[in-house]
């Protein structure tokens, strides 16, 4: 069986070195030091609290090429979970339930792009998300993906190698409402140019 390399953000040396003395004995795992991080197929981060460092901690792993993520957090409420789901968190562990075995089964979970939530927050992370696609969501004509149904149809046009005015023609939609549909999409989602918005697209299979 093939080790799963991982990296650990702990916040602090003695949090990370308690993890790593539980989890570096394990055949299932392969814990990496600082310098090998861009070698982790999954990251786990450990914090008391989903505070700013702790979402920097997972957006520093993303934009590593870390795809699977854990959060290990002494308190999660209705807002953090939400917040986990949107950075691309797969699994998510209550500090006080962080047993090496229960560790191991949701690193090997996310490694097989399974996500692993807590039966009483996974009820409550499915109201939530119900909540945000009625509420907010839908009266902008978004789903959860954060694309519209015509954006993902401009996405794709674009993909496939058309320019605007051939778009334009596809969607019967004017030049000028192309552009501005892609506009409005990379700022929002702060992409950097058509290329950027595609690859975003097909990394997350919305297009």
């Amino acid at each position: 069986m093939a080790r799963i390399p991982v990296y650990l953000d702990a916040g602090d040396p003695i949090c990370r070195a308690g993890l790593v003395s539980q989890l570096r004995p394990r055949p299932e795992v392969l814990i990496l030091d600082d310098d090998e991080r861009e070698r982790a197929e999954v990251g786990v981060v450990v914090t008391d609290a989903v505070s700013e460092d702790a979402m920097r901690a997972l957006r520093a792993m993303r934009c590593a090429g870390i795809q699977r993520l854990i959060v290990v957090a002494g308190h999660l409420d209705d807002t953090d979970l939400v917040a986990l789901v949107e950075v691309g968190v797969a699994g998510v562990v209550r500090r006080a339930e962080a047993t090496a075995d229960r560790l191991v089964a949701v690193i090997r979970s996310a490694a097989a792009g399974e996500g692993a939530v807590p039966p009483d927050l996974l009820g409550r992370l499915l109201a939530q998300v119900g909540k945000l696609q009625q509420q907010v969501l839908g009266p902008r004509g978004l789903t959860f993906s954060g694309l519209s149904d015509r954006e993902v149809k401009v996405l794709k046009l674009v993909a496939d190698g058309l320019d605007t005015s051939e778009i334009a023609g596809c969607l019967s939609y004017s030049e000028r409402t192309i552009k501005n549909v892609l506009h409005e999409m990379t700022t929002r989602l702060q992409l950097r140019n058509r290329s950027h918005a595609v690859a975003y697209a097909l990394r997350n299979g919305l297009i």
